[in-house]
């Protein structure tokens, strides 16, 4: 048989097939996710919930003209297949390929960089106000899933754009029953009450119907009937939040039905109002291990498609940290671990089974996690908050205002600090230490080993005071020396003291500072590594032991605005130095998907990167 798929070139090729070649399409489409996200690693669960959702919506709206806007917007791997990126969707989530987000430098279908949560309401109402005013007649439809639900800028969106009377805005609320973990909260209990009511849906159909056939004066019949047409909605579940907030709700309906599907938002269109359109898919739907376990293939790195089973060693940062926490908790019954929707990411999955009562998973609302921990920590508990560095941006105000200002004691566990490799610009943590510098009081760790992990976490626990983060890389710890050993200290320095050149750096790039020592020494050129375990504040006697030496290289893994590599030169230039300081951070820009050796490579943080810039700028 022909493959259907191959010849989808546009939304507009989709419009041309009939009804069992969508069916055939879906099947298809799954069959591609599966192959490739295996190879590539990326979203697989979520992508394959949403295939006939994003069918429909192709089916019936004209993108671009018609505008997507999708929450999170990690379930777009559909949408790209059909809008024009099938040649390169082999190159899904590499250099030079297809981000695993939308991208509006891909495509004109993809209308925002899309990856945090929460978003898509409020970008949607902004484009169907300008298509207003601007006498657009087109859509605007925006993707959100229940776990987005959670977080409050969805229902700052909601509250605004339900006003708006006749705007040509459709949300699509896609029910899948989970973010990234389980949901949790009443937003989902009040979803699943909502699912619960199949009796009303029958007796609104069937009054329909049967009103619609009447020969003459059934449409006015309809208008008289619709006022008792809404006491029963009212009746059956007392309306819904949506209605209450302006919208008109619609559903909920079958998200793997293409054709129920579409039925649903040809009818929304003709309301010409703002629409909710509340759909019900299966997260995994077709992938059984993705079915059963949606929460690890989520985000999975490359599996075995026979077995489920992924392709990667089992260690890393973040499954240390957890085993590190429950190792404390254990004997400190104030300990308590705070994650938004991230449980299994942060390492936290055995913590919340074994410390169930002091496990808290907030949804998607860092905001409100860190200062939900700020409550905690008021009253004696001691908050651990887990969280990935670029989800942490979205709690600068917090942790200003309710965390350092009222001198509260949390833990920051930041996860994927720097880059993080193939998720893209939106994901990669380049700028915690940047904006944390900024905010008085806080200490920030910065880890390169397991065991330097450990040291911190119990340092911030237990010996420091305030906020303190302890901000570590995605994956495995780098490759040290034998004789290389750990210093529970603010700075440590490694190699030959009377070295007169010094590679500062921290975290994951010590690893790497070795190695150029290495490499420096066969060329003749002495170098010194000045470790930075603690990033802020800088210890003044780490500054003190370089003063007199006549080249220093600061490595830094991080935007170079703001960062620990600025710092430490104001520090150098108030005491008084003299001598060549050169600063590699990154500039000002964002950094776009590739793995993690090539991204060290192409911005000169790997060992031949340092050595060429040390070598160029020092004599022999």
């Amino acid at each position: 048989m022909n493959s259907i798929l191959k010849k989808v070139k546009s939304p507009d090729d989709l419009k041309k097939l009939k009804d069992y070649e969508l069916t055939i399409l879906a099947d298809e489409i799954r069959k591609v996710l599966i192959d490739t996200v295996s190879e590539n690693g990326g979203h697989l669960s979520p992508n394959l919930g949403v295939v006939e959702l994003t069918i429909a919506m192709h089916k019936v709206f004209n993108s671009p003209k018609d505008q997507f806007v999708w929450d999170v917007g990690h379930q777009v791997y559909t949408h790209k297949l059909i809008t024009g990126r099938q040649d390169d969707f082999c190159k899904l989530r590499m250099e030079d390929g297809l981000s695993g987000f939308p991208n509006p430098n891909e495509s004109e279908h993809d209308i925002f960089f899309q990856g945090h949560s929460s978003a898509s309401i409020s970008s949607a109402f902004g484009l169907s106000m300008a298509k207003k005013l601007l006498n657009d007649p087109n859509y605007t439809v925006a993707v959100i899933g229940d776990g987005a639900l959670t977080g409050g800028l969805a229902f700052e969106g909601l509250n605004n754009a339900g006003r708006s009377k006749n705007a040509k805005l459709i949300i699509i609320l896609n029910d899948n029953d989970m973010s990234i973990s389980k949901n949790v909260g009443s937003i989902a209990k009040y979803l699943a009450a909502i699912r619960t009511k199949p009796q009303y849906y029958a007796i609104k159909s069937n009054i329909e119907d049967s009103v619609m056939n009447i020969p003459k004066g059934g449409e006015m019949l309809y208008e008289k009937i619709s006022k008792a047409k809404k006491a029963l909605k009212n009746y059956m579940y007392e309306s819904t939040l949506f209605e209450y907030m302006g919208f008109r709700y619609l559903g909920p309906i079958d998200g793997h039905d293409i054709s129920a599907v579409c039925d649903a938002l040809e009818g929304a269109k003709s309301l010409e109002c703002p629409v909710l359109l509340h759909v019900k898919t299966i997260k995994g739907k077709g992938y059984d291990f993705a079915e059963k376990l949606p929460t690890q293939f989520h985000g999975t790195p490359k599996f075995d498609i026979e077995t489920g089973e992924p392709i990667s060693g089992a260690n890393s940062f973040s499954s240390k940290f957890g085993k590190y926490l429950c190792k404390h908790a254990e004997d400190d019954k104030r300990i308590c671990a705070i994650t938004a929707a991230m449980s299994f990411g942060t390492g936290l999955e055995t913590f919340k089974e074994n410390y169930k009562p002091r496990f808290f998973d907030v949804g998607l609302a860092e905001e409100h996690a860190v200062t939900f921990a700020s409550g905690l920590a008021k009253n004696g508990m001691l908050p651990v908050f887990a969280v990935y560095s670029t989800f942490l941006q979205r709690c600068y105000d917090q942790l200003v205002h309710d965390a350092a200002l009222q001198n509260q004691k949390l833990v920051l566990a930041i996860d994927r600090a720097g880059f993080v490799g193939d998720d893209g610009e939106t994901h990669q943590g380049i700028l915690d230490v940047a904006f944390l510098n900024s905010i008085p009081g806080i200490r920030v760790y910065s880890p390169s080993s397991f065991n330097e992990l450990e040291m911190n976490l119990n340092r911030a626990l237990y010996e420091d005071p305030g906020v303190v983060a302890v901000r570590y890389p995605r994956g495995n710890e780098g490759e040290f020396p034998v004789d290389y050993k750990c210093v529970d200290e603010p700075f440590t320095m490694y190699g030959d003291e009377g070295a007169k050149n010094v590679i500062v750096t921290y975290g994951r790039l010590f690893s790497e500072a070795i190695k150029a020592m290495e490499k420096l020494q066969k060329k003749g050129i002495n170098v010194k590594i000045l470790k930075l375990n603690r990033v802020k504040p800088i210890d003044i006697n780490a500054v003190k032991s370089v003063l007199n030496d006549e080249s220093i290289f600061f490595f830094e893994e991080g935007v170079r605005s703001g960062g620990a590599g600025e710092s430490f030169a104001l520090k150098l230039l108030e005491n008084g130095f003299k001598g060549q300081y050169k600063l590699r951070a990154v500039e000002d820009k964002f950094v776009e998907s590739a793995s993690m050796p090539t991204l060290l490579k192409k911005y000169k943080f790997d060992s031949e990167g340092m050595v060429d810039l040390i070598a160029g700028s020092t004599k022999t």
